[in-house]
């Protein structure tokens, strides 16, 4: 079968919202729920949903409420993390799952540490790519001004700026800044729009016809929400006072990943500071992986994402 035959599409009412998710597998052995980060969608996980399913395990993948075939909040500036947590925890009771196992990426990282936090019994391990958990607020004012995270901010700025073009040129775009791995900075004159252009390759691993997905979904909800959440939302988290995991925790870098670059993120995975809040912790280099490291070599994350699971069986857990 195809994996348009594999996976299957609905809709859940959660909290208000009719939140799209697909899902493949039977889940004898368990459940694994995939959270994306921006700019993506349920499809970043199409690799990894085929894989864990053909392992024995249920796979569920979310489209974020205002992103991808689910509703938009009504409230968009009132977006928060918080609201993640809730959405994920609804969505375990709809779909009648006891606990799960979370795999995350980008922003989607951290409703998923928070998650597993505050609900751990309801969590058999977390798996996140790219980011490790940063206790408090997160800072950027050792980075330039033209900073994406900045620039994008503002209320307003990347708005005007992804308006001058159609939303396939914003992705295209955006892919390939975070595909590099330089952090992406805008100079004074520029906007991040300016920093790739139309003679720019994708990424030889990320297809025209990928693009077309993300561009088609990207239509539907637009650029809004998204840089309400995750940009405009950093701050508002409520932070857990003395947080300690009390479930498995894995994290996988690229080594080749912009984010391995952001102030304070070395230091966590290199020098101890994430163990002391994850005590059953693991961490995974991958040499020349990007920010989109399960997209660039799936069979890699593959791997490591089937072991981890079979190391931390849900019925034992």
């Amino acid at each position: 079968m195809n994996m348009e035959q594999q996976i299957e599409h609905s809709h859940l009412p959660i909290r208000g919202l009719n939140l799209h998710i697909a899902q493949a597998g039977k889940g004898d052995l368990g459940t694994v729920v995939f959270l994306h980060g921006f700019p993506e969608i349920w499809y970043s996980w199409r690799h990894q949903m085929l894989a864990v399913a053909a392992a024995g395990y249920r796979a569920v993948a979310l489209d974020w409420r205002g992103y991808g075939l689910s509703d938009q909040p009504p409230e968009q500036e009132a977006a928060s993390y918080d609201d993640l947590v809730e959405d994920l925890l609804a969505i375990l009771d709809a779909l009648s799952v006891p606990k799960a196992f979370l795999v995350a990426k980008d922003f989607g990282a951290r409703p998923a540490y928070y998650f597993a936090l505050r609900h751990p019994s309801r969590t058999c391990g977390v798996m996140c790519l790219g980011i490790p958990f940063l206790h408090g607020s997160t800072t950027f004012t050792s980075l330039p001004e033209g900073f994406y995270i900045l620039r994008w901010r503002e209320p307003g700025r990347a708005e005007a700026d992804f308006s001058r073009y159609d939303v396939k040129r914003v992705v295209r775009t955006i892919y390939i800044l975070f595909s590099r791995s330089e952090i992406p900075i805008a100079k004074e004159d520029q906007e991040i729009m300016d920093l790739a252009d139309l003679s720019t390759p994708l990424p030889e691993w990320f297809t025209e016809a990928d693009l077309a997905i993300y561009v088609s979904l990207y239509e539907k909800s637009g650029f809004r929400y998204p840089m309400e959440m995750p940009y405009r939302s950093l701050h508002k988290t409520n932070a857990i006072e003395d947080p300690k995991f009390q479930v498995p925790v894995f994290v996988v870098m690229g080594e080749k990943d912009y984010v391995f670059k952001f102030p304070g993120v070395e230091s966590v995975l290199k020098d101890g500071i994430m163990e002391k809040f994850a005590p059953d912790l693991k961490i995974t280099y991958i040499p020349e992986g990007s920010h989109f490291v399960q997209e660039q070599f799936p069979d890699r994350v593959n791997d490591l994402l089937i072991s981890f699971l079979k190391d931390h069986p849900a019925s034992a857990s």
